[in-house]
């Protein structure tokens, strides 16, 4: 009988532990977010979103203030169509503009926001006209590789003597 016992509580900690293990994987992959506070959705367009993922954070001054609910492609206007879902405790003016930006040199991509001046603030289902688009670091390296290309085309040879 009370071996029985032990393998019910060893049982019960393997399986709390396994559950934990899995939330704690689906929290750090940005795949599960617990938030139970009300939001409001907004929308923007960009040219180019990078590698920016659905459920990615939306970051005003280093605090998350929303996430981005999903992504859809333009035929009319040929953008991106980015759909944020904002915490309802936040509110910022409709002059705030939004830019795609990068956490460290080749980590995860987010959205930035910085608030406008303006009187009256976001309602949902407004649209934010002010972005900027992702740095994307293969457009980066190409044209500093034409620049150079281009300056050693144009320097003339050193003289001989």
């Amino acid at each position: 009988m009370q071996r029985s016992k032990n393998d019910v509580w060893v049982g019960m900690f393997v399986i709390i532990g396994a559950v934990a293990i899995l939330f704690l994987a689906l929290q750090s992959a940005n795949l599960l977010s617990l938030n139970f506070q009300s939001t409001y959705n907004v929308s923007a367009k960009f040219d180019n979103v990078g590698g920016l993922k659905p459920k990615a954070a939306v970051r005003s001054g280093g605090v998350v203030v929303g996430r981005v609910e999903s992504m859809t492609f333009d035929d009319k206007t040929f953008q991106a169509r980015v759909t944020l879902a904002l915490e309802s405790r936040y509110a910022f003016p409709k002059d705030s503009s939004l830019k795609i930006l990068t956490s460290g040199l080749l980590g995860e991509q987010y959205i930035g926001i910085e608030a406008g001046a303006a009187e009256t603030n976001l309602v949902a289902g407004d649209v934010i006209g002010a972005t900027q688009s992702a740095v994307v670091l293969e457009n980066l390296i190409s044209q500093f590789l034409f620049s150079k290309a281009a300056d050693g085309a144009t320097t003339p040879a050193p003289e001989k003597k």
